[in-house]
């Protein structure tokens, strides 16, 4: 009998919090309210205090930032090409450039050695990718940008959790970013929450959230912003409010997955095959995400190939993520192959193996175990 299949991700989600989104859909009132408000507090408390809004998706909070801070036609937003390509269509979203500048060989995050000459008088801010949950350097980040006079929105979508020398992601820093999409370490099915640095950033940003209206007294209404409609529900808030006392537990299980990962791939036999292991960080990192990058010069097949061997085996696997730059959109910008040459070989290469709190230790062996037999089996003479 063979093993059944084993995803990606997968999310876990209790029966007191099924029951609980049972509770919202019979009390009548399933979009904003009362849950959203309650959600917001919890991420506020958890974010030192800081004010928090709770939006649908975890890519209209940058945009949100974005028009915050003032940015649009005119200016540049410097950020990574390796990241999920909302990172910088919001910044086309504003009427602003993206400007991508490569990443660091190891951390595969913005390599901030490289930030500064690409900064112009055009420049308002930077947005940078907490890539699989590991956290680019705080310190050197908001001394650029402190130098520079520049905004930072933190794309931490991947990064609740995470922590920078012992300080929470979210709880400093200018605006920060968060996804609770189903692929995360907590979820509200689809959703996101942007960390502001006062109440009338919140309040601005709650214009934004549901198309600018402003209401006061009985009746009254005003309309002072062009906003959207990017509110999330009650029912996803209480997914959320499930999902919070977990966090901690997840994220363990999560590093102890990660450091099983790291204990098979240090086999000699499979430690041989040369594939480029993430950094084992296990203080700070939320271990959103296992990331392996294939030996391209070793072998004999594409990433598509072994990842189309690795599903007729039974494991799922991802691909996070294709280089930015190299988008149909954003070469009529003028990017071009050769201008981010670490982030283009990564991206080509680079293979998220599953992880997520259900799995067991022996579902990682087999992982490891299929995918070096694979290579074995392609590799160059």
């Amino acid at each position: 009998m063979s093993a059944p299949f084993l995803p990606l991700t997968r999310p876990t989600i209790d029966d007191a919090t099924i029951a609980g989104v049972a509770e919202v859909l019979r009390s009548g009132w399933i979009t904003s309210g009362p849950k959203v408000k309650e959600f917001e507090a919890q991420l506020a408390a958890a974010c030192g205090g800081r004010p928090v809004r709770a939006f649908n998706s975890g890519t209209c909070t940058m945009e949100i930032a974005l028009r915050i801070a003032g940015i649009g036609p005119g200016h540049e937003v410097i950020t990574t090409p390796l990241s999920w390509v909302a990172t910088s269509n919001v910044v086309l979203a504003v009427g602003a450039r993206p400007v991508f500048v490569d990443i660091d060989p190891v951390t595969r995050n913005l390599d901030l050695d490289r930030v500064e000459a690409a900064i112009t008088p055009a420049t308002r801010a930077l947005l940078p990718v907490d890539l699989a949950g590991l956290p680019v350097d705080r310190d050197r980040l908001y001394a650029i940008a402190r130098r520079h006079g520049l905004r930072v929105v933190e794309d931490a979508a991947q990064a609740f959790g995470s922590n920078w020398r012992g300080r929470r992601i979210g709880t400093e820093g200018d605006f920060v970013s968060f996804s609770f999409h189903p692929n995360k370490n907590i979820t509200t099915i689809e959703g996101g929450a942007l960390v502001l640095n006062d109440e009338r950033e919140a309040k601005l940003a709650e214009q934004y959230r549901l198309q600018g209206v402003v209401r006061s007294g009985t009746d009254g209404m005003e309309v002072e912003v062009v906003g959207g409609k990017f509110n999330l529900t009650d029912v996803a808030a209480r997914v959320g409010l499930g999902q919070l006392p977990h966090l901690e537990t997840f994220n363990a299980r999560r590093r102890e997955l990660a450091r099983a990962y790291f204990a098979a791939l240090a086999a000699p036999e499979v430690a041989a095959l040369g594939l480029g292991l993430p950094p084992a960080d296990f203080t700070q990192t939320n271990w959103h995400m296992f990331q392996v990058v294939l030996p391209e010069e070793r072998l004999t097949v594409r990433r598509a190939d072994v990842m189309a061997q690795l599903q007729a085996a039974g494991i799922g696997s991802g691909v996070h993520y294709p280089p930015i730059h190299l988008f149909a959109v954003y070469r009529r910008l003028g990017w071009k192959e050769g201008d981010c040459p670490v982030a283009e070989k990564t991206g080509r290469n680079i293979l998220t193996l599953p992880l997520f709190p259900a799995m067991t230790e022996a579902d990682v062996a087999r992982v490891v175990a299929t995918l070096a037999d694979i290579l074995r089996r392609h590799a160059k003479p």
